[in-house]
């Protein structure tokens, strides 16, 4: 009952039939409100159905309802808005995207997140409204506990994660503005500027000359010490200090007990196990490229090249960049794929300032908002903004780029279809599982690789498909070494935990971080990294640092969903079951259900690492065999037409400040498509004025 409610309850009379009590009782002054009060712990909440409370409480959890949800929309948004504009490095030098501004708008979210008053209200009210509110104010009121639940952390605690954003602003501001990406030529001598970390990543896949690809390498190396000289390791040890006011072991050990549900050691006893079973394949590995491809194959900036470096460039044609748009359209749509009316916004094209790394994040959360006039909720559909770095004249570009519209477009595909009655429920931040999360992007990235995908979007200009002896000539390349893959992704889970359980003096000492980082690589990847781990970009900004796991967890859940589809269906691509399907069982409900429970739901079976070791461990031609029956099937198969614009979004395709093309005001999806097709064949591969990245 709402403060204030007792005495007027006094008025009641048929509710209280004696509200003087006995005559010793009545002579006091607080007699009746005594007597009131043992008659209201007869009717304490939560009320019966038929209660005439039960209406009063039902309304008012309706109410925080509405005005909770409204207000983390606002500062959601706020912030979102602020995060890409600063990741993008739009409008420079207006002042309207600031590190300054992205730290206050997080603090403002945080503050909401934070509060004990609405967490505290929340837990009133699911008691209240246990037995007379409707399913959906219960769900929805179930998952505000847990989300400000996770957010909860004493006074002494708050300043410490304020200090740790503002030092992440400052420290991101200067690894946009100061960091140089580039490599020191070995003909001349002269530092080489390039757009991003992610240039040099290239030139370690496609670049023939070794010389260069070392110095390449030599320049990712470069990362790490800018970082550890420019305030990342005191944010480290200010993330660990606000981790054990909360009386977690550390930063680590929060964050994945917030995001996942469960703790570091329960994650490691997983992943110890996966390092265990695979460790003989990765032994195996080394001495097989090795001898296949010489001594010096496993060097780190040779190994990317002698893996793929051929078959990249024989493969290069038929992943033409600028169709990349249209063929993941074309490859969802078949798919039964919705996208419920959401806007996607894609900033696909490298260019200097911009964030390293391909993301996907959504300013507006899908959601059910109720009506006031208790009517059908209100769709409030998602916007969604995902980018890239692509050089479409670069070796691998397209492949690269199809690759990353798949899987960014699936976290969009995902978040756009969470049909809860809050947007919290579609927001990535905890509860939300990172495993949960990478699962939707990475199934559908999967596909990409699969023979009979190639078979029917691997294209060039003329439309002619890749020939099957190309497919083969990259399992045979590759599939014996996808175990360097696993030990890639989770060496980056085991140096962020033995980084953060350093003790608080060596976890700002740069030569012991920057020689951690080397040790972990040559015990878990058996040498030293084509992908150094401190230049990987998760490790330093809040939201992504504790956060790789994700990714490994994520891929058996890929995995075993994969055996489960092909089990069920025979196959995957163009499949018009598997859009339905993935939407019911892992999309709909958001974070509302545990991930380890959906994925127990979908397949029939617990989570393991049993598909995936399967995987590794198939020989090489039923490999290929089965890849031959794949391809061969899906030139057989009719698929059904494309219809893109069935895919129900609005897409614009963005370059930075401006809009190169959108669906909106294009006459749809398709043409929006083909004004980006032809805007980069005029700048990268015409002579246009836009010229060369």
């Amino acid at each position: 009952l709402k403060p204030g409610a007792q005495p007027a309850l006094l008025r009641h009379r048929a509710l209280i039939p004696s509200a003087r009590g006995p005559p010793g009782l009545a002579r006091h002054p607080l007699a009746a409100t005594r007597v009131c009060s043992r008659i209201l712990g007869r009717i304490r909440p939560p009320y019966s159905a038929s209660s005439p409370f039960a209406s009063m409480a039902v309304a008012e959890a309706q109410q925080f309802l509405d005005a909770a949800n409204g207000e983390y929309e606002r500062v959601h948004l706020a912030f979102e808005e602020q995060f890409w504009g600063t990741k993008m490095n739009l409008k420079e030098g207006t002042g309207e995207f600031t590190a300054e501004k992205l730290s206050q708008t997080k603090r403002k979210m945080e503050a909401f997140l934070e509060d004990e008053g609405k967490l505290k209200k929340t837990e009133e009210l699911l008691q209240k409204c246990a037995a007379s509110a409707s399913d959906e104010q219960l769900r929805a009121l179930t998952l505000l506990k847990r989300t400000f639940g996770c957010y909860q952390m004493p006074s002494e605690a708050k300043p410490l994660r304020a200090q740790a954003t503002q030092m992440e602003s400052e420290l991101e501001r200067k690894r946009n503005g100061d960091f140089k990406s580039g490599y020191i030529c070995p003909d001349s001598g002269e530092f080489k500027q390039m757009t991003s970390t992610v240039a040099l990543r290239t030139m370690l896949r496609t670049d023939a000359d070794e010389r260069k690809r070392k110095a390449a390498w030599q320049g990712l190396r470069t990362v790490g010490p800018f970082i550890c000289d420019n305030g990342w390791l005191q944010i480290v040890q200010m993330r660990n200090r606000m981790a054990k006011k909360l009386g977690y072991a550390d930063f680590y050990d929060y964050k994945v007990t917030q995001s996942e549900g469960f703790s570091k050691a329960k994650l490691f006893s997983i992943l110890d196990g996966l390092e265990q079973e695979t460790r003989p394949l990765l032994e195996k590995a080394i001495e097989e490229v090795k001898r296949l491809k010489g001594e010096d194959a496993f060097e780190p900036w040779n190994l990317s090249y002698k893996l793929s470096g051929d078959v990249a460039k024989a493969q290069d044609p038929y992943f033409p960049f600028e169709k990349a748009v249209l063929r993941y359209a074309q490859s969802y749509a078949r798919l039964g794929i919705k996208y419920r009316g959401a806007t996607l916004n894609l900033d696909l094209l490298d260019r200097p300032k911009k964030y390293s790394n391909g993301f996907c994040h959504w300013p507006q959360p899908a959601w059910k908002k109720a009506r006031k006039d208790g009517g059908e909720p209100q769709w409030v559909p998602s916007r969604a903004n995902f980018t890239s770095l692509a050089q479409p004249d670069a070796v691998g570009s397209g492949k690269t780029a199809i690759t990353t519209l798949m899987h960014e477009a699936g976290h969009a595909a995902h978040f756009a279809n969470v049909t809860q009655p809050s947007p919290l429920f579609s927001q990535e931040r905890a509860p939300t599982s990172v495993a949960y999360a990478e699962t939707q992007s990475m199934f559908l990235d999967s596909l990409v690789d699969d023979a009979d995908w190639k078979a029917q979007y691997a294209r060039d200009r003329d439309g002619k498909p890749m020939p099957f002896e190309l497919v083969q000539q990259a399992l045979e390349q590759t599939a014996p070494f996808e175990v360097f893959t696993l030990r890639a992704m989770i060496a980056v889970p085991y140096f962020e935990k033995a980084l953060y359980e350093l003790s608080e003096e060596d976890i700002v000492n740069r030569e012991k971080v920057i020689a951690l980082a080397d040790e972990v690589e040559k015990r878990i990847c058996g040498g030293l990294s084509a992908r150094p781990l401190l230049s990987v970009p998760h490790i330093m900004s809040d939201e992504s640092s504790c956060y790789y796991h994700g990714y490994v967890l994520a891929e058996m859940a890929v995995r075993q969903t994969r055996a489960y589809f092909l089990d069920k269906f025979g196959h995957l691509t163009d499949n018009s079951a598997i859009g339905p399907a993935l939407t019911e069982k892992y999309w709909q409900c958001g974070n509302g259900e545990p991930f380890l429970g959906l994925v127990e739901a979908m397949t029939g079976a617990p989570l393991t690492s049993k598909a995936w070791v399967a995987d590794l461990e198939e020989p090489l031609d039923q490999q290929i065999a089965k890849a031959r029956a794949m391809y061969d099937a899906a030139v057989a198969r009719e698929s059904a037409p494309a219809d893109v614009e069935s895919l129900n979004m609005r897409l614009i395709c963005s370059d930075g400040d401006t809009t190169l093309s959108d669906s909106q005001t294009d006459g749809g999806i398709a043409a929006a498509a083909a004004k980006f097709e032809a805007y980069v064949r005029k700048r990268f591969f015409e002579g246009g004025a836009g010229g060369k990245l």
